[in-house]
């Protein structure tokens, strides 16, 4: 099993940056596929983005596609999220997600493993 646990989150203006990280127990977290999701207050659990278990493949939302890039780092059992050029509508709590053996997928049932969210304000 992984836990995850995320961090990072935090208050900023539109058009600034923030880097969430999210570090993972266990030995297998090579071999899982990680994602970002968000939700945002009333909202559905939206998909973020995704990267495979090597850090080769990645996808993204079309909404954040070009502002946000998600990395790996299975050395240190973490995956980053490095979000650019934030606006208001970014604002939500962001999960981190994992999926064992599993090739990325935009959908959240496919993850068996989340972390507890970390908190991203955008003030406009």
């Amino acid at each position: 099993q992984v836990q995850l646990v995320e961090s990072g989150g935090g208050l900023v203006q539109a058009g600034g940056s923030l880097r969430l990280s999210c570090a993972a127990s266990g030995r297998t977290f090579s071999n899982y596929a990680m994602a970002w999701f968000r939700q945002a207050p009333g909202k559905e659990r939206d998909f973020v983005a995704a990267i495979s278990w090597s850090g080769g493949s990645t996808y993204y939302a079309d909404s954040v596609k070009g502002r946000f890039t998600i990395s790996r780092d299975n050395f240190k059992n973490t995956v980053y999220l490095q979000m650019n050029s934030m606006k208001f509508e970014d604002t939500a709590v962001y999960y981190c997600a994992g999926a064992p053996f599993r090739r990325p997928s935009q959908l959240r049932n496919e993850y068996d493993y989340w972390g507890q969210g970390t908190q991203v304000t955008v003030s406009s």
